[in-house]
């Protein structure tokens, strides 16, 4: 069906707007969710997780998109067979083994047929049905379940013991087996600054020399050439470096403006030159997650967050991930 309709599937979460405070399935929820009638609510990536069944009917859609903050994860089949009278063990044993090898025909032969590698149907018969195994994103492309070099989130407003705006990306690094997970963390320092954090994971080369990091820098463009935001000389926690910057209101005027912003980095060359390489990435959500970000800003804040000392995820990508 979903092919018959080239849909796009997606794996998300529903999260009714009343039931914010609760779990989703607590009592008091579950009664505002089956009282009838329409429930206000909002459909979130964060978090969401895709396992068992929920996998075949994903791997079912014409276009699958998996965002860097959700998870699919898979496990082998399990038969159960319920016996009726006096049925020898040899014939029990010898039916359970047919239906298992039949099982796992039509498993394979729809994964293929999906136009998936059937390195995943191989991984599926190694993890067992009571445990599960998390695809990496590098994964999630190498069986050509989401075929995406570059993937991101909506910036999102996020509530915290101080709020922010929140956006996620994964990139295919140029051996086309790696991907890099980025974050950025925009905070409202006052009515009239913000300060913008870069989080991603350092390169390898970085990662064994906490110079040569020192040696880029980063900024954020809305348009040609106009840098809104830039950083240099990142901290560094565990394998992620971490910049951050004011962003002047003229700057964050320029970006809530653009439809997509730039990503550069500089990086020193041979004879004194300097490399430039340079990716984009949307605006969704900015605009009116910035509207409620700057609704719980302080008039006047003196002591702006550090980069270093702001409580920072060790993993942008570890949020989705119940498992880790």
């Amino acid at each position: 069906m979903l092919r018959g309709r080239k849909a796009v599937a997606r794996i998300g979460r529903t999260i009714a707007t009343a039931c914010a405070g609760g779990t989703q399935v607590d009592a008091a929820c579950l009664k505002i969710k089956t009282a009838g009638g329409e429930v206000e609510a909002e459909l979130t990536t964060r978090n969401a997780m895709c396992n068992s069944a929920c996998g075949y009917v994903l791997l079912g859609a014409t276009t699958r998109e998996v965002a860097p903050d959700a998870i699919m994860a898979v496990h082998n089949s399990r038969l159960t067979l319920v016996v009726h009278g006096s049925i020898p063990a040899q014939v029990i044993a010898e039916y359970k083994q047919r239906r298992m090898a039949s099982a796992d025909r039509e498993r394979a032969a729809f994964v293929t047929s999906m136009g998936v590698s059937r390195e995943l149907d191989d991984l599926i018969k190694t993890v067992k049905f009571e445990s599960l195994h998390v695809l990496t994103r590098a994964e999630l492309y190498r069986f050509g379940i989401d075929k995406r070099s570059l993937l991101e989130t909506p910036w999102t407003f996020e509530t915290a013991a101080r709020p922010y705006v929140r956006k996620l990306a994964s990139a295919r690094q140029g051996d086309g087996e790696s991907f890099r997970s980025m974050e950025w963390r925009l905070f409202c320092e006052n009515k009239n600054r913000a300060r913008l954090m870069f989080v991603r994971e350092a390169d390898q080369e970085v990662s064994g020399n906490k110079d040569a990091s020192s040696n880029k820098s980063v900024m954020l463009m809305a348009g040609s050439e106009k840098s809104v935001a830039f950083g240099r000389y990142p901290a560094r926690v565990g394998k992620f470096e971490v910049w951050s910057d004011i962003v002047a209101p003229e700057a964050m005027e320029a970006m809530l403006a653009a439809p997509r912003l730039q990503m550069g980095e500089r990086t020193p060359a041979a004879e004194g030159k300097t490399s430039l390489s340079t990716f984009d990435i949307d605006t969704l959500g900015l605009g009116a997650s910035w509207t409620r970000l700057l609704a719980s800003c302080p008039a006047n804040n003196p002591r702006p967050p550090a980069a270093a000392s702001t409580k920072i995820n060790a993993d942008p990508a570890a949020a989705a991930n119940p498992a880790k």
